[in-house]
């Protein structure tokens, strides 16, 4: 799970300050702005309301950041393992908004299609459990596709997924220290990136199932501690929100603090 989407709140901040500007000018009968008037000791005097100076300090500051949170790129905090060990718990990242199209904000909906997600993509999407929850998973199926998921061996259209022993990986989260899992690279299409497999935790398996039209199965890359569509199948297009592709920053969450300066500037596999 990610931050909740603050878009709504940004639209509602641009609002409010737009009215009140708006307002301003109505009741006092249209005039512009005057210029800032000085005293005999060259200070300022205001000469309107202070919550009025205040929105016209703001808004386009707001403006400016709406526009790039809903159009162009928006950042997020990773506060789960489900996506071990491509994402660390801490881990600022830029998730690219145009990527997949052009989408209106506060109601997500498309009026530009660019591309569409692909296999083995590091994907944020609204959880269709609860929309107002961002999540963050990486794209295993296409519209269209036939999945399954046996003994923890991933097939798609029939055809098992290359994975190679990449050693082990020791977790550091409270409720798993001193566990570790096995590492392997898994290769799907162009994408190649590490996952995690638990030994001591039973298989979620799928016998066969289909991607519908217009949906993406996605699933974490620690495989046996992620909440994804093994669980709650499927993404539905309207509910994606863009690529993760790079981290900015991040934070040693697990381990009292301190920035991780190893994986500042990586980009996401």
């Amino acid at each position: 799970m990610l931050s909740v989407d603050f878009s709504f709140i940004l639209f509602i901040a641009l609002l409010a300050t737009g009215v009140i500007i708006l307002s301003h000018k109505i009741f006092s009968k249209g005039k512009s702005r005057d210029l800032p008037r000085l005293d005999t000791a060259g200070n300022a005097i205001r000469s309107e309301p202070i919550i009025v100076e205040y929105a016209w300090a703001l808004f386009p500051v707001i403006l400016v950041v709406f526009l790039l949170r809903s159009f162009v790129v928006e950042p997020f905090r990773i506060p789960s393992g489900s996506m071990l060990p491509s994402l660390h718990i801490g881990d600022f990242i830029l998730v690219n908004k145009f990527s997949y199209g052009i989408r209106l904000p506060v109601i997500n909906k498309k009026v530009l299609s660019v591309s569409s997600p692909e296999r083995g993509d590091v994907m944020v999407f609204r959880y269709p459990i609860d929309p107002k929850l961002n999540f963050i998973k990486r794209v295993i199926g296409l519209p269209g596709d036939t999945l399954t998921y046996k003994d923890k061996q991933l097939s798609i259209n029939g055809q098992p997924i290359e994975t190679e022993d990449d050693g082990r990986y020791a977790y550091k989260q409270v409720k798993l220290k001193g566990k570790s899992a096995d590492q392997l690279i898994e290769t799907i299409d162009d994408s190649t990136h590490k996952i995690l497999l638990d030994g001591s935790r039973k298989s979620r398996d799928l016998d066969r199932v289909i991607v519908p039209q217009g949906h993406y199965f996605v699933m974490g890359d620690n495989r046996d501690h992620s909440n994804d569509s093994r669980y709650w199948r499927f993404v539905p297009e309207d509910n994606v929100v863009g690529r993760a592709f790079f981290i900015w920053f991040s934070w040693k969450s697990l381990s009292g603090g301190g920035v991780e300066w190893s994986r500042i500037g990586n980009f996401i596999e």
